[in-house]
């Protein structure tokens, strides 16, 4: 049975908010993951206007999943960014709403690595991630629908910071929040910058040294209760 990889997640309150850096970043730390990139049809606009949705002239009846360099790399873009940034593999995703579950599903059963760093929000709908990580800009903007029901699955707050300080960069989402007409419902969630990024690679290394120590304990179990060869059973004098 195939081994499920390890799962980080990047979500974020809206567009622009510093997630594929942040993936790029995680990526440059952990030679060997690949990473996943979701798109939905109306990530723009609704429906199949060429004008209004950026993928509408990709979307198909069925989940498109795009993995390898020939199919995704494209300089500039988020997934050539990804391969630029050391990914081993990248698959992205390009699906409606009612096929997020069937396409994410599909792009981790190609995964190869050990983990896959995920960015997109409405996939942790349908599967669990080890790390969740949301991000948002400190000085605030919009924040998506999405991304306040991700933001009860999610482990850490990252803030872009644009230059600001951390003690800055919180007090100026503090303030954004207190603006808000709907409230963020942040639950003690840890609010990190980038002045934190340890912090969001530690647990990484936690899983990974727990899964390899793992491996190694079932290989050990393996060997010890391999069954005995026939020749191993037969009297000695009979040897």
């Amino acid at each position: 049975m195939k081994k499920r990889p390890q799962i980080v997640a990047v979500s974020g309150f809206s567009s622009n908010v510093g997630k594929t850096t942040l993936v790029c970043e995680l990526l440059r730390e952990l030679p060997g993951w690949e990473a996943i990139k979701l798109t939905r049809g109306h990530y723009r606009s609704c429906g199949r206007d060429p004008a209004g949705c950026c993928v509408s002239d990709l979307l198909r009846d069925e989940p498109v999943v795009r993995s390898g360099r020939e199919a995704n790399y494209e300089a500039g873009k988020d997934t050539g960014r990804f391969w630029d940034s050391g990914a081993s593999n990248v698959h992205w995703v390009i699906v409606k709403d009612g096929q997020v579950e069937q396409g994410i599903n599909g792009a981790l059963s190609r995964v190869e690595a050990e983990g896959v760093i995920v960015e997109g929000n409405s996939f942790l709908e349908y599967v669990t991630a080890d790390l969740a990580i949301m991000c948002a800009r400190a000085e605030g903007g919009k924040v998506k629908p999405s991304a306040r029901r991700a933001l009860a699955s999610s482990d850490f707050l990252y803030l872009s910071t644009l230059g600001a300080t951390a003690v800055t960069a919180k007090r100026q989402l503090e303030e954004f929040s207190a603006a808000l007409a709907i409230k963020l419902d942040l639950g003690g969630l840890p609010i990190v910058t980038r002045e934190d990024f340890p912090l969001l690679l530690s647990p990484i290394y936690r899983c990974e040294r727990l899964a390899r120590s793992s491996s190694e304990s079932t290989t050990r179990m393996k060997k010890a209760v391999a069954p005995l060869r026939s020749h191993d059973l037969l009297p000695h004098s009979r040897r």
